[in-house]
C-alpha cells in the first residue's frame, strides 16, 4: 500500500472529528495506516481545543454533531489557520450544506457511507493542490523580485557606463 508520506515527502498531521465512536476509531486507524499522524476528537469542542494546542495540516470532520457542529468547527478552525485543509463528512448531503461548507473554506466533502480510497484520494489531491499553490506563491515572489531588480541593475549599468566613458 502506498502511503501519503511517500507521495508528499512530508509528515502530515490530521485531526479526525466524529461523534460516532465506531466511525472515529475506524477513520483514525485508517489515517495512521496510510501514513498520517492522526489525532481523534469526539466532538467539535474537543477538536477545537486540540487544534488550538497543536498544529494540524488537515481536519476531517463530520458535519452533524451535538453542541458544536462541523460547520461551526470549520469556521473556528479557518479563523485560526486559513491554510488548513478541511474536509467535511456528511451522512445527510444537501446542496445547501455542501455550499455552506465550501463558502466557509472546506476543500471537499465526503458522503457517508464512504470508501476509504475516496478519502485517501481527496486528501492526496488537497495536499498536492496546497503544495502547488504554495510553490506558485513562492515563484511569483521570485518573479516580482526579478522584475523589480532588473531596472535597478539596468540604471546602475547605464550610470556606470556613462562614468567610465567620461
Amino acid at each position: 500500500m502506498t502511503t501519503l508520506n511517500s507521495l508528499t515527502k512530508i509528515h502530515k498531521r490530521i485531526l479526525v472529528v466524529d461523534d460516532d465512536p465506531a466511525i472515529l476509531d475506524v477513520l483514525t486507524q485508517y489515517m495512521k495506516l496510510i501514513g498520517l499522524d492522526a489525532v481523534s476528537a469526539a466532538s467539535g469542542e474537543e477538536a477545537l481545543a486540540a487544534f488550538k494546542k497543536n498544529h494540524f495540516d488537515i481536519v476531517v470532520s463530520d458535519i452533524k454533531m451535538a453542541n458544536m457542529d462541523g460547520l461551526t468547527l470549520l469556521g473556528e478552525v479557518k479563523r485560526l489557520d486559513p491554510d488548513v485543509i478541511f474536509i467535511v463528512i456528511t451522512g445527510y448531503p444537501s446542496i445547501e450544506t455542501v455550499l455552506e461548507a465550501m463558502k466557509k473554506g472546506a476543500v471537499d466533502y465526503i458522503v457517508k457511507p464512504f470508501q476509504f480510497d475516496e478519502i485517501k484520494h481527496k486528501i492526496e489531491r488537497a495536499l498536492v493542490e496546497k503544495d502547488m499553490n504554495k510553490q506558485l506563491r513562492s515563484n511569483q515572489g521570485i518573479i516580482w523580485s526579478l522584475i523589480i531588480s532588473i531596472p535597478v541593475w539596468l540604471i546602475l549599468g547605464i550610470i556606470l557606463a556613462k562614468v567610465l566613458m567620461d
